[in-house]
């Protein structure tokens, strides 16, 4: 692949002109093609070329999903395309993740770029003519296996990126590391993996980033959409359990015993002050749900024990260690007001931090962004949704950014949603993230920007 322009023209040519700006008009010298015509123009003789693989991988992808922590073909097939272009990826890292790492041709800073692999227990209902047929166990019932988050994008589009820099290497300065990240669902009950992992076995050692880049397909945006946001992006997520233990005793004696039900009842509707009352939401927005209450086997039957299980949402690490902290202290004192006693595991497993864009990376990248997308690059709101790319945020400086997956003219909040069975990717998304990831990567190694 023949690259026409440098990457590093279009702030160049901005700083001389800016340079200039006090001298006598006949010492400027006449203006340079704008920058941005010709940064679009490079990006998009990259793109072409593997447009339509991109295509072809994440359609692939998609009709062969696997689990968190089951990715054996997945990975089996990155690493094949990988040594098929050249490199030498590493595997087995974090279970079934993927490395490889871009040498370019000239010294230049270090940038990594991630895309995630895994799938959800999902059976798909879009009718696609690739749609996922892969059936599976999950939690010890039969279940499809869909891409239903949209990893199988994000997969194909960060192969694309590879391939393309391939291409341009021999004029490409510094070095790209590419992520292939299992298990960014999280991994099943007893298991570790994803971001955190790969990080524990070393991920960084020998190779520390100076910036790290990463994208997620979004259905709240349209297809020729673009959303990044400074600072706070997406949410921590906890989960907790909380055991609401009494005595059991018939349903026609309740005086006989100690209701656990009553109990847990009280304190979820208690546990709801703990947002409404005691968080500063005027700071950061909150979370609490109960999304599982577990107890009691027959109508007469008063039970032992009630099981409640849910989720903690924040953006303030200062907020989050105040709600565990005060959903324990609602759960023993609602409990021991009723006679019962609470066992609270608040949280009851390692969660995602927030996830945080860097804000001098941020503001440094983004014009790359609205390069791809002219007039489409948009501030999100806070997404209380979670993403394990915010521990590799905690290590380097990073930038993560939303690409519309709804097709353009239709109602984006209408949509089927992420994790639906019938979400639905517009294939000009992958064309809009293979563009945006490139745009991004080749200004950073080029100095653009800074």
């Amino acid at each position: 692949m023949t690259i026409r322009a440098s990457h590093r023209t279009g702030l160049l040519a901005a700083g001389l002109l800016a340079a200039f700006a006090a001298l006598p008009a006949a010492a400027q010298p006449a203006p340079a093609q704008p920058a941005p015509a010709r940064q679009r123009s490079d990006v998009e003789t990259a793109a072409r070329d593997v447009r339509d693989e991109v295509v072809q991988w994440r359609r692939h992808f998609h009709q062969h999903p696997e689990l968190s922590n089951r990715e054996v073909e997945t990975a089996a097939t990155i690493a094949g395309h990988l040594r098929g272009m050249g490199l030498a990826p590493r595997t087995g890292i974090g279970g079934h993740g993927v490395v490889a790492i871009i040498e370019g041709a000239r010294p230049g800073p270090k940038v990594a770029l991630r895309a995630d692999i895994d799938a959800l227990p999902v059976t798909e209902r879009t009718g696609l003519p690739f749609a996922s047929k892969v059936t599976t166990e999950f939690n010890g019932q039969e279940t499809g296996v869909m891409h239903a988050c949209g990893h199988d994008a994000h997969t194909g589009i960060l192969l694309g990126v590879a391939q393309a820099l391939v291409d341009m290497r021999d004029s490409l300065p510094g070095q790209v590391m590419l992520v292939f990240q299992p298990a960014e669902e999280g991994p099943p009950p007893g298991e570790e993996g994803g971001a955190k992992l790969m990080l524990e076995e070393g991920l960084f050692d020998g190779f520390k980033p100076d910036a790290m880049f990463g994208l997620h397909v979004f259905s709240t945006l349209n297809a020729d959409t673009i959303g990044v946001r400074s600072g706070p992006l997406m949410a921590a997520s906890d989960r907790f359990t909380i055991k609401v233990k009494g005595r059991q005793t018939h349903g026609s004696r309740p005086w006989g015993g100690i209701d656990p039900i009553v109990a847990a009842a009280d304190l979820v509707s208690t546990a709801q002050t703990v947002v409404s009352r005691r968080a500063d939401i005027a700071k950061q927005p909150a979370v609490v749900t109960f999304g599982v209450v577990r107890g009691g086997i027959r109508y007469n039957i008063i039970p032992d024990e009630v099981e409640l299980t849910g989720t903690i949402r924040t953006f303030d690490d200062g907020m989050r260690e105040k709600i565990f902290a005060d959903l324990i202290n609602v759960a023993e004192h609602v409990s021991a007001a009723h006679g019962a006693t609470a066992e609270a595991q608040v949280p009851d497993q390692d969660g995602y931090p927030v996830t945080v864009n860097d804000p001098d990376l941020t503001a440094r990248m983004r014009p790359s962004l609205e390069v791809v997308a002219p007039g489409k690059v948009v501030e999100p709101p806070l997404v209380t949704g979670a993403e394990d790319f915010s521990f590799y945020a905690r290590e380097v400086p990073a930038m993560f950014f939303f690409v519309g997956a709804t097709p353009p003219g239709q109602d984006p909040l209408a949509a089927p949603s992420n994790h639906s069975p019938e979400f639905l990717l517009d294939e000009s998304a992958l064309d809009l993230g293979l563009r945006a990831m490139l745009q991004v990567t080749l200004d950073y190694l080029h100095g653009e920007g800074a």
